[in-house]
């Protein structure tokens, strides 16, 4: 085969620092605009964000040369900049693969986050997405 082809969806997760509710409701979209602009800078697509109080959600297209770990690591360094001085990303991340089929799902899914977390916090919701994805964990350590 001459050529490379991928499509690679994921869904990622990151809190911040402490998980303290410092992503205020106004902040949501223009830092949803700015990591688009990080990521078109970069070479890959956010596809959609959003988020509640203490973490965020993205979901992005990667192309096959992409590592992921680099993606995170643009995406919450350069918006952690452009936030300001009192704000801080927790260190690592929650990433998990999505099939094509699953894109619509996985976007309603990021974009109902406000609905979704007056029901459950972002504790419950992040160790049922491990349980649900086979993601080996010790409870003790996996929210820092």
């Amino acid at each position: 085969m001459g050529h490379t082809y991928a499509r690679i969806f994921i869904h990622c997760i990151f809190s911040t620092k402490n998980r303290e509710p410092t992503l205020l409701p106004e902040r949501r979209v223009p830092l949803g605009n700015y990591l688009g602009g990080i990521a078109k800078s970069e070479g890959f697509h956010l596809i959609e964000a959003a988020g509640a109080a203490d973490h965020l959600h993205l979901l992005i297209l990667l192309p096959a040369n992409y590592p992921l770990a680099q993606a995170v690591q643009k995406l919450k360094g350069g918006s952690s900049r452009w936030m300001g001085p009192n704000f801080a990303w927790q260190q690592g991340y929650g990433a998990f693969s999505v099939s094509p089929s699953q894109v619509p799902a996985v976007r309603r899914y990021i974009r109902n986050q406000e609905p979704h977390h007056r029901k459950r916090d972002f504790a419950q919701e992040f160790l049922s997405l491990l349980r649900h994805c086979g993601v080996e964990f010790d409870e003790r350590y996996v929210l820092g």
